[in-house]
């Protein structure tokens, strides 16, 4: 039978783990189902400028590589984008719905290329077909791409269209593929997709940042360190790392490359707004989404429901300063 914790050996435990100073989670250099809210206008004079004078002066330069649709499960179809980058090895993931957000660096026209290699990349308009040749002008419907003289697209979205709806997501393998009740990551995804997959148009920026950027290995280590009673923050810094070692300078340039510059933003996180505007604010977070818990719905029914999420959610709020309203009574 296992023993109980001695109550003076889980007080130096508490102890320890409260002394542990929190080091800035800032942003680093380098239907039946209840839905989000309406979004809160964001005002410049209420984001931080220090925290904004911390963001690298030039953002990486990224590379759409390749694009193709995706029918999903849900019957909706999505445009699947992938991007290199000078800053890492890793291949980050833009999730878009609606055709009409264009990749600039995957649409301009490369050296000696034909039309079936555009086509082949993904950088077509309107939909392909058995038979089709042409990539640049889908000869079903008429549209048809214009570039300048040195072979860049010049259709972006009009700029009476309204603020594109995003979400900047970081890889969690174990809330999206291992059904963890750790975090709500998988539930925020998910949510993500179904209000984008409603109004017809939005993006994920999908970064690979596995464990707030400290990696798949040590978020599990993190994980034995919360069973033994640290928070998700003190389970990083016990580790020696950050407690977010995350940057969302990449997450800039991919919507800069997609010519989303006026977005709402699915956070609840005010941090990632400054970080994903940018230093020079390239891009502008027009209005803010809350990404309300499932959990929280009227009748409960639906989310995740574990003492481990609350936990996640009490210190995201308790301890990063995540915007949400509802008290965490563990």
């Amino acid at each position: 039978m296992e023993q109980p914790t001695p109550i003076h050996q889980q007080q130096q435990q508490d102890d320890l783990f409260a002394s542990i100073p929190l080091v800035s989670p800032s942003i680093t250099p380098s239907g039946s189902i209840p839905s989000t809210p309406l979004g809160v206008p964001v005002h410049e004079e209420d984001l931080s400028d220090g925290k904004r004078q911390l963001l690298p002066d030039e953002l990486p330069i990224v590379e759409c590589m390749a694009r193709a649709r995706i029918p999903t499960t849900q019957g909706l179809e999505i445009f699947l984008h992938l991007y290199t980058n000078n800053v890492d090895n890793k291949e980050h993931l833009a999730i878009v719905f609606g055709e009409k957000i264009r990749s600039k660096t995957l649409f301009k026209k490369r050296p000696g290329e034909t039309q079936s290699d555009r086509m082949t990349r993904g950088a077509y308009v309107g939909k392909l077909r058995p038979g089709r040749i042409i990539a640049d002008k889908d000869e079903r419907t008429g549209e048809e791409l214009k570039f300048d003289d040195e072979g860049n697209v010049l259709y972006q979205l009009s700029p009476e269209d309204e603020a594109t709806l995003v979400r900047i997501h970081s890889e969690c393998y174990t809330g999206e593929t291992a059904w963890s009740a750790r975090c709500d990551c998988g539930e925020q995804f998910d949510e993500a997709g179904r209000l984008m997959g409603k109004a017809g148009k939005g993006c994920i920026v999908y970064l690979r940042q596995e464990g707030r950027g400290i990696g798949l290995g040590e978020k599990l280590k993190a994980y034995n360190l919360q069973d033994l009673g640290a928070d998700t923050v003190q389970a990083n810094l016990l580790l020696r790392h950050p407690a977010d070692a995350r940057s969302f300078s990449l997450a800039t340039a991919i919507l800069l490359d997609l010519g989303l510059t006026d977005i709402k933003l699915l956070t609840n996180n005010p941090d990632k707004i400054v970080a994903v505007e940018g230093k020079e604010r390239q891009v502008r977070v027009v209005e803010r989404v809350p990404m309300v818990p499932l959990a929280w719905g009227k009748d409960g029914k639906n989310g995740i429901h574990s003492k481990e999420v609350d936990g996640y959610l009490r210190t995201k709020i308790e301890r990063m300063g995540h915007l949400l309203q509802k008290p965490i009574n563990i």
